[in-house]
């Protein structure tokens, strides 16, 4: 069963909303100080038009008292103005940030809990760019569209009732522009939407591009690839450019259309109010106010329709952002799920089947597997037989697609992952650091751990000695990936970590397959002491390592073809003796 996603019927907006929920009352208020601003800006044609009716009718009326009036009351209203306006370009944006930042932390928990099919789908590059910068412009997004789309609407509704009020005629005349301006702009923006969507998906294929080649660049350089390289870059930053480009005529044609509507409702309110003027049919007072109010109208129209960039810009992101939450978890609790008890540490495979959902693939079909607590079961056979995706279904990286594994007769996926995988520790072949100190990374295998329980665990793996010799000790910072550290080192302080942990189930996952026959000795050592009195499965390149592991399963496409101790396979003569005899010829040769 599969997690539904019952938003994915709802529209962007409306899922949006609910992220304005924690802020709803700062919202409240930057709408307020929105209204106040707008309130202040209608206020000054009125009183431009009651100064200029005075002194057109009855300039005597006009006392300096009545002016310094007006004077304290727009100074008043500009005082209110920048307060509002402070309001809302400092709460109002912190407000965005604080939405970005809490849809940022929604994406990072999601993409904790999906599985390695999605990660074994998807780049790298474009899951950070959908979680960087395709949210950059959600701050300017969660601020300014109910921002922009109030105060717009005020100013039109306000200056369409004002100019009813003066002149019903002339206001219909200069309102019937508004739809077909508002027509060619929801043309631009459709199509500036899809460029900018095309730009988010091409700088995703840049990051990744870019990963790919830095991460690789060991590889790049050791084959003088640095210029194939440079063309794959920019080929894909000329796209970028491109599709950029593109957008930018179609942003061109959005605003000289809005300055052509803009002087086309001019042209008419001086033309047509000119000739109702004659006609004795508005004020020159009135046509002066009208003239003001109308250059609000247009600003606020062409405001909002300017904004309209930076909604699509918005917008892209929230959509991109929704793509990412609605890839479902295939792998999660179940409602009634319990916390796993191990006891012992047996582990039952009862007609255990596995396909890749993208394929229909079938990797392994009717594995019956019955490992006692504390065996050490090696898995050996051709590449593509199924060994670590067999593996990976013990801590359920990915689920069975037929019959069950028991832990201590608990079917796995009736119990919490985190109490699963708590008592299962890996060792693998590529062994992965995070960037820090030596002690950062061995205390990731149990948070919080002391010291001394640190230290203690690196002397079982057999590292302490080669970690007091760097420069500074458990201190050291390992670099990038722990590109400072040999592959045995790695491998060690990879082991050390599982030490820490100190799980009752083992997986190891040819982890001394890619170690020169030095480190080998010292890493299989480690390997040997952590596996004691550990359930252990451990995937074999190097035949010799598994020689006193209690059983030996021998997997290929067809499942599990032989199984026994060294001692019992090699008299078989099967599959298994061939192995390991071209193994061990392919050593002779190596050593010779």
């Amino acid at each position: 069963m599969k997690e539904t996603k019952k938003q994915k019927k709802k529209g962007l907006i409306g899922r949006f909303v609910p992220y304005f929920k924690k802020y709803k009352w700062i919202l409240v208020f930057d709408l307020f100080c929105a209204a106040l601003t707008t309130v202040c800006e209608l206020v000054l044609p009125m009183l431009v038009r009651f100064v200029t009716n005075a002194g057109i009718n009855d300039l005597a009326s006009l006392t300096l008292e009545i002016i310094l009036k007006i004077g304290v009351l727009y100074l008043f209203l500009r005082l209110v103005d920048a307060a509002a306006n402070f309001f809302m370009a400092s709460i109002g944006h912190i407000m965005g940030t604080k939405i970005e930042t809490d849809m940022r932390s929604d994406l990072f928990r999601h993409l904790q809990k999906l599985s390695f099919t999605y990660f074994d789908n998807t780049k790298i590059g474009q899951i950070m760019s959908r979680i960087t910068s395709d949210l950059f412009d959600v701050t300017e997004f969660a601020h300014h569209c109910p921002e922009e789309i109030f105060i717009s609407a005020i100013k039109i509704v306000g200056s369409f009732t004002i100019l009813c009020g003066v002149n019903v005629w002339l206001t219909l005349i200069v309102f019937s522009v508004v739809p077909f301006m508002l027509l060619v702009a929801a043309f631009f923006n459709l199509k500036m939407r899809e460029q900018f969507r095309r730009q988010r998906v091409q700088i995703g294929e840049i990051n990744a591009q870019v990963e790919d080649s830095l991460l690789g660049v060991r590889v790049v350089k050791s084959f003088a690839n640095e210029d194939l390289e440079t063309e794959k870059f920019e080929r894909g930053n000329e796209t970028f450019f491109d599709i950029k480009k593109k957008s930018y005529l179609y942003m061109g044609g959005f605003d000289a259309s809005n300055r052509m509507f803009d002087g086309l409702m001019n042209i008419l309110v001086l033309v047509v109010g000119a000739v109702f003027m004659i006609n004795g049919q508005i004020q020159p007072a009135d046509l002066v106010a009208y003239m003001m109010y109308v250059g609000t109208l247009i600003s606020s129209v062409r405001q909002l329709v300017q904004f309209a960039e930076q909604f699509q810009r918005g917008m892209t992101g929230i959509e991109r952002f929704f793509q990412v939450m609605d890839a479902d978890v295939d792998i999660f609790d179940e409602p009634d799920a319990r916390e796993l008890k191990v006891n012992r540490g047996d582990i039952n495979f009862e007609n255990v089947g596995f396909s890749y959902s993208d394929d229909g693939k079938q990797v392994l079909s009717e594995i019956n597997l019955s490992v006692k607590a504390g065996e050490n079961v090696a898995l050996v056979g051709p590449s593509g037989g199924g060994k670590t995706t067999l593996c990976n279904l013990i801590p359920r990286f990915y689920d069975v697609t037929e019959g069950r594994i028991l832990i201590d007769g608990q079917d796995i996926r009736n119990v919490t992952l985190n109490s699963l995988r708590s008592q299962i520790g890996f060792v693998q072949q590529d062994v992965y650091l995070f960037s820090g100190t030596v002690f950062q990374n061995i205390e990731y295998g149990r948070p919080g751990a002391s010291r001394e329980e640190v230290v203690e665990a690196a002397k079982q793996a057999g590292a302490h000695e080669f970690i007091m010799g760097l420069l500074n000790g458990y201190d050291t910072y390992v670099g990038e990936r722990g590109v400072k550290l040999s592959g045995g080192q790695k491998q060690r302080i990879s082991i050390a970590r599982a030490f820490l942990k100190n799980p009752p189930i083992m997986i190891l996952d040819e982890a001394t397959s890619a170690l020169d026959n030095e480190s080998e000795k010292i890493v299989q050592a480690s390997l040997e002491k952590l596996s004691k009195g550990r359930t252990t499965f451990t995937i074999a390149h190097r035949l010799t390592t598994i020689k006193n592991a209690t059983v030996i399963l021998v997997l290929t496409h067809r499942g599990i073809e032989e199984k026994g101790t060294h001692q019992e396979l090699m008299a078989k003569k099967g599959i298994y003796y061939h192995l390991y005899n071209s193994y061990a010829d392919d050593r002779v040769v190596d050593n010779a």
